[in-house]
């Protein structure tokens, strides 16, 4: 199955939903949101997703009446991500055909190993891969590349601050952070040469650049959706 397979995301905490669709895009799947049950019924019937990730406090229809809905219909697979630990609500979960349970708080990186297990992704399709606009960045292989333009030559130095700034996105890194965890201490690590790195790491990214923004008065961030 294509590691980019739709996943409907039903989450009404702004919050956790924002961070969620962003580390699910950039682990390379298509991700829909839903922040109500209403909502999450319209758009599982429209988009027959490949599997599910399900509050289960939700406004209008709660999770648990989902995954009743859902049971005959939709034969999904459905992933319970909750605050609500206690037994009760896991038996009933899986009594109602969920197969998997991740109580909040939890680790993205465990959620998206959860999801390519159910989704029986080959290991291949498993790798560590970075994706938004036109990039992918391949981070067992340390490469780089643009869809139809092929890999993109980067130095050791811009590789390694173009990595770390994706690695993570929406925070807004101060150019002595970034400084002193991308760049090799024996070379200049002043702010000019952080300023210098990401102009021509821009610049090679093309348009896709344009996602590493300048965090006025602190330094640099890395958002993979669409801004102004």
């Amino acid at each position: 199955m294509d590691p980019r397979s739709p996943i409907l995301v039903v989450e009404d905490d702004p919050p956790i939903a924002a961070g969620l669709v962003r580390g699910l895009k950039l682990a390379g799947f298509q991700v829909s949101l839903a922040t109500d049950g209403r909502q999450a019924l319209e758009l599982a019937e429209k988009e027959r997703p490949a599997l599910v990730v399900l509050d289960l406090n939700l406004p209008g229809p709660d999770g648990f009446e989902l995954l009743e809905a859902w049971r005959h219909r939709l034969r999904v697979p459905v992933i319970v991500l909750t605050a609500r630990q206690e037994l009760e609500a896991r038996l009933r979960s899986f009594g109602l055909g969920a197969v998997d349970y991740l109580a909040k708080p939890f680790w993205l990186e465990e959620l998206i190993v959860r999801i390519r297990a159910r989704l029986r992704l080959p290991d291949e399709e498993a790798r560590r891969v970075l994706r938004w606009a036109d990039v992918s960045i391949d981070l067992d292989a340390r490469t780089v590349s643009r869809e139809g333009a092929g890999p993109v030559a980067f130095t050791r130095n811009e590789l390694d601050m173009l990595l770390y700034l994706a690695e993570r996105p929406g925070r807004a890194l101060t150019r002595e952070q970034i400084a002193d965890q991308a760049l090799p201490p024996n070379e200049e690590r002043d702010a000019r040469t952080v300023d210098s790195h990401v102009a021509r790491i821009r610049k090679k990214l093309g348009p896709a650049g344009a996602h590493l923004r300048t965090a006025w008065g602190i330094g640099y961030r890395f958002d993979p959706e669409p801004g102004p």
